[in-house]
């Protein structure tokens, strides 16, 4: 799934035994619980803080070298075991095989030509790795008694993948052996390389997914070696910070929502071999068919033999496909930046513009996104700058005035302006805040396009400058967006052209809009605050970002990463790839699930 699959020749076995006592150790991981637990850090000190809790992991790091589970060989080694295993389990294997595509690392190749919406691949329950699965391993009586594992689904994926890591005897062998050694994701990034990330958006989401990485590693350490319940896990001779940082990165990248065999609700599931397949843009092409019990997925478009076959991860922007999954993608349809924006509630006409957003739905403070197609903004932050930039009497209006109940609809339609002066304030607002957030940033789009040329530049820092850069064309183009629309409705208001009105008649316009209003958003902080109660009922306080869908509800690929972060459809404090599944017709018996990689 995307440049997943840089690898590393690993030996077996589990290496020499570090010079260091278990009190030693348990001393250095109880410092590394108190520093990532301690209270946030006041504004501008959390890369200061990212330093101190990074020493002290490679000081842990130093210290357990040599004792992580490996297996002897490269992925490819294994590829034809996970090829028979996924044979003899019922899965599909004949139309495609795995092939190493350079850049892209390995994916699925077309053995034979497919059609666009044919079915050519299955995945049964039985190869799945799902949260219930961990229920009924070795993992199960820390799960029944630990409260972070059963408010986490990822954190418990990922524990469940190191438990059968380590077990001769795992029938997930096949698919453990053939994960990359090694992940793109910020977690393997060095120091330098995150720093070319300092004053881009995805700065904050990083530093927490470093910080709640580190945080459940050494909550998660003290219970494998205290807890009654751990005695038997196969993790107490090795479970080292490269081990969870790996199993995080697995399932970060992996991790989706399927329906659970009743189809009552979702769990959380890796799904081995589809897994495989790289992103590009277009649409959710996997479900699961709950009447054969396994995750299917159709062809995107016409594949010839021997050409890539992709799926769509969802509707991911840059920043949540490093993140979360290690890669930048060129050209993605997607790709977006946010931006806080709400009425001050100390505004005189807080009020009223408080209430005609809530008649279309709309927080009076919220993030939004600038998006990279043209124009920059949807409905929703239309209607919200269109609120924002209201007079009183266009207020009073829309609350009490001629038609005010439908009006409300027209808010996020380009059709029905408020006004041109209304419609030159909000423009030129966005011009503005647009131009003032390229102004954080310590380099220039220029500056970045040089240091790309460099052919000495590392894999993660040319990530990281891709991503600084892709940001600041998203804000060139909203600067450059608002300035052309500000000046039209200039012209519309200095030739007094006639303003379109809204009339009972034109309900067909509002029905055929891209995007209709009331739309409710959703508040991003709701999940995390109840997974933060989850915490903080096991006194450590992670973050939501922690290991739970960030994203979510993840549909098209939203999903919260391990230590991720949410937003405007998914964003990220969840550690795994997950979708959003959808239930149709009972009668089919068939869930469509964004199942993301």
């Amino acid at each position: 799934m995307g440049k997943k699959s840089r690898v590393k020749t690993q030996k077996s076995g589990t290496g020499a035994t570090a010079a260091v006592s278990p009190k030693e150790m348990m001393n250095l991981i109880s410092e590394l619980l108190q520093k990532c637990s301690s209270t946030a850090p006041s504004p501008g000190k959390e890369w200061e803080e990212y330093v101190q809790i990074r020493a002290l992991v490679e000081k842990i790091r130093k210290k357990q070298k040599g004792l992580s589970v490996s297996f002897e060989g490269t992925r490819e080694d294994f590829f034809s075991e996970l090829m028979a295993w996924a044979a003899e389990c019922g899965a599909s294997c004949d139309g495609f095989e795995i092939s190493n595509f350079a850049d892209e690392g390995y994916g699925l190749k077309a053995a034979k030509d497919i059609k666009a919406e044919e079915l050519f691949l299955w995945i049964p329950r039985k190869m799945l790795m799902t949260v219930e699965s961990a229920k009924n391993s070795v993992l199960g009586p820390l799960y029944s008694q630990d409260r972070i594992l059963q408010a986490m689904g990822n954190v418990t994926l990922a524990l469940h993948l190191l438990c059968e890591r380590a077990n001769p005897s795992s029938p997930w062998l096949p698919y453990i052996k053939t994960l990359p050694a090694d992940y793109d994701t910020p977690l393997y990034f060095e120091e330098e390389e995150v720093r070319h990330l300092l004053a881009t958006q995805a700065i904050q989401d990083v530093l927490s997914q470093y910080k709640n990485t580190a945080r459940q590693y050494a909550y998660f350490y003290k219970v494998i070696h205290t807890h009654p319940n751990a005695s038997k896990l196969p993790l107490k001779d090795a479970f080292t910070f490269d081990d969870y940082r790996w199993a995080v990165s697995s399932v970060m990248t992996r991790q989706n929502q399927i329906p659970t065999a009743d189809g009552s609700r979702v769990t959380l599931a890796l799904i081995p071999l589809w897994d495989m397949c790289n992103h590009t843009n277009g649409l959710i092409t996997t479900g699961y068919n709950l009447e054969d019990d396994r995750c299917e997925c159709v062809a995107l478009k016409d594949y010839k033999e021997g050409e890539q076959i992709y799926i769509f991860y969802g509707t991911r922007s840059n920043a949540e496909f490093v993140i979360h999954n290690g890669f930048f993608f060129e050209g993605n349809a997607h790709d977006r930046v946010k931006i806080k924006l709400g009425v001050s509630k100390s505004e005189r006409l807080y009020a009223m513009k408080a209430e005609v957003l809530a008649r279309a739905g709309i927080p009076a403070s919220s993030v939004f996104a600038l998006h990279c197609s043209e124009p920059p903004i949807t409905a929703q932050l239309l209607a919200f700058l269109r609120v924002f930039c209201m007079t009183e009497e266009e207020l009073r209006d829309y609350l009490v005035g001629d038609h005010a109940i439908n009006k409300i609809f027209t808010l996020g339609n380009t059709e029905f302006p408020v006004s041109w002066e209304n419609e030159i304030k909000l423009w030129t607002f966005l011009e503005t805040r647009a131009a003032l957030l390229l102004k954080t940033y310590k380099t220039t789009a220029e500056e970045d396009r040089s240091m790309l040329e460099k052919p000495d530049l590392s894999l993660h820092s040319r990530t990281a400058i891709k991503l600084r850069l892709a940001e600041k064309e998203i804000l060139e183009r909203a600067v450059s967006s608002g300035r052309a629309k500000r000046l039209h409705f200039q012209k519309q208001l200095d030739e007094g052209a006639p303003l379109p009105l809204y009339e009972e008649s034109d309900i067909a316009l509002l029905e055929n809009a891209d995007a209709k209003l009331p739309i409710i958003l959703r508040k991003l902080e709701e999940e995390d605050e109840c997974v933060q109660e989850e915490m903080n009922l096991a006194q450590i306080k992670p973050d939501a970002a922690c290991l739970d869908s960030s994203i979510t509800p993840v549909l098209n690929g939203q999903c919260k990463d391990l230590n991720g972060t949410q937003e405007d459809p998914p964003g990220g404090d969840a550690v795994v790839k997950e979708s959003k599944v959808e239930k149709h017709d009972p009668s089919t018996k068939r869930t469509e699930a964004s199942i993301l990689n």
